[in-house]
């Protein structure tokens, strides 16, 4: 069984998944979501559980950098709670401070042009969360 770790924004949710043995994060794809309209990608996360076989979640969690929780901090924990309850699996927030800005300096030391970035900049964010859970849980 494989854990997916997500990037969640309000237009767009990153997608990771982990190795079979839980060592190591994949960048899958980005989902296109519309929080205002309350399209949340659910039925593309369902076909990516039953592809992967996915028995849990890592959503990154973007605490404020006083550890306090702001407007997408709420959102991420509202994406958690919907996920609890439309799947039934264990799902894990991930304190994701400065992934966002990691993926995108990543990114540009590799020479990627502004507008590839803009197009996997969240996926990139979910490896970074869901890679730190799992070495956390493989020490």
């Amino acid at each position: 069984m494989r854990t997916m770790g997500l990037d969640v924004g309000s237009k767009t949710v990153g997608v990771a998944i982990s190795d079979a043995l839980g060592w190591t994060a994949q960048g899958i794809e980005t989902i296109k979501i519309d929080e205002t309209t309350g399209n949340f990608g659910i039925p593309r996360i369902r076909e990516l559980i039953a592809e992967y076989e996915v028995s849990g979640f890592v959503v990154g969690y973007p605490k404020n950098m006083n550890n306090s929780i702001g407007p997408r901090g709420v959102a991420s924990e509202d994406y958690a709670n919907l996920l609890k309850e439309k799947f039934n699996l264990p799902v894990t927030l991930w304190d994701e401070r400065l992934t966002t800005m990691a993926a995108e300096r990543t990114l540009i030391d590799a020479d990627v042009s502004r507008k590839k970035r803009k197009a996997v900049i969240d996926k990139m964010a979910a490896i970074m969360i869901l890679q730190g859970y799992l070495d956390l849980q493989n020490r």
